[in-house]
């Protein structure tokens, strides 16, 4: 089967999924599936990553948006690893489709980590975010405060016993 039709059969899963709210695991396995189907398509693990994410699955979300990151690395032809790119590499105060990607997967990994209560890893994100883009159009900040605060509040409380 041509990789066209294996990217749109997967789609069409994804498309197909009962809802991430109403029937998580149906909708588990038509994201499985899409993946294994098309691991390479950028659509379908946009769908894997907002399934984990709108499911509070941020562990899970992090591998996906490694793999959108990859991609939309490769679309603008820069370096694999986010930390060498610079903002001269790319059109990122552009309102382009393929660099507005690039950060909104950092912005996506620096909020899933956060949310985790991984904030060592989350930072380096968010900083490579605010170098590639220092206007912060996609308002990462205001997102990141928020994962922020409700990674504090998740994080288990410590016993002040004496």
């Amino acid at each position: 089967m041509a990789l066209e039709d294996m990217a749109r059969d997967a789609f069409e899963m994804l498309a197909n999924a009962p809802g991430a709210l109403s029937d998580p695991e149906g909708t588990q396995r038509a994201v499985t599936a899409a993946l294994a189907r098309a691991p390479q398509d950028l659509d379908v693990r946009l769908g894997a990553y907002r399934f984990y994410f709108y499911t509070h699955r941020f562990a899970e979300a992090v591998p996906q948006a490694e793999a959108i990151l990859s991609m939309a690395a490769q679309r603008l032809n820069i370096a694999a690893d986010w930390r060498q790119v610079r903002r001269e590499h790319a059109p990122f105060a552009e309102a382009e489709t393929a660099p507005g990607l690039y950060l909104q997967a950092l912005i996506a990994l620096a909020y899933c980590h956060m949310r985790l209560s991984d904030f060592e890893t989350g930072q380096p994100y968010l900083d490579k975010l605010f170098e590639l883009d220092p206007r912060d159009r996609f308002a990462a900040a205001r997102l990141v405060a928020a994962a922020a605060m409700q990674g504090a509040e998740d994080a288990p409380e410590e016993d002040d016993a004496d």
